[in-house]
């Protein structure tokens, strides 16, 4: 548990300090991500490594959104002001995110060869 913990927190650490060192418009914990798939990629074991934490971090993962929903009632005062626009861009962005998403589940099961029978 304890070394799969320290192998993600690795990559994110070296996806942070390539994003601050290269100045890169991407954020660390991105480019940590990426590295990381390379890296299951690459070692089929590392993956199994990695199961167990990120098994336990999906189950648990609404937890991270209880930050998010303080930081909204703490500024209820401003949404009230600026709600319409924060909700047409969520609108927006959900949809865009969904419709990204489906082009390129298509493309990747055309390009797998998975057929809808």
């Amino acid at each position: 548990m304890i070394q799969a913990l320290t192998l993600l927190l690795s990559f994110q650490l070296i996806g942070e300090v390539a994003a601050r060192a290269l100045n890169l418009p991407l954020p660390g914990p991105v480019l940590g991500m990426l590295a990381l798939v390379s890296l299951f990629i690459l070692l089929p074991r590392a993956q199994e490594i990695a199961r167990p934490v990120a098994t336990a971090l999906l189950a648990n993962l609404s937890l991270l959104f209880v930050p998010a929903g303080v930081g909204i009632v703490g500024h209820l005062d401003r949404l009230g002001n600026d709600g319409a626009p924060i909700l047409l861009a969520i609108v927006v962005s959900t949809g865009l995110a969904i419709g990204v998403g489906a082009v390129v589940f298509s493309a990747v099961a055309r390009f797998a060869g998975v057929r809808d029978d």
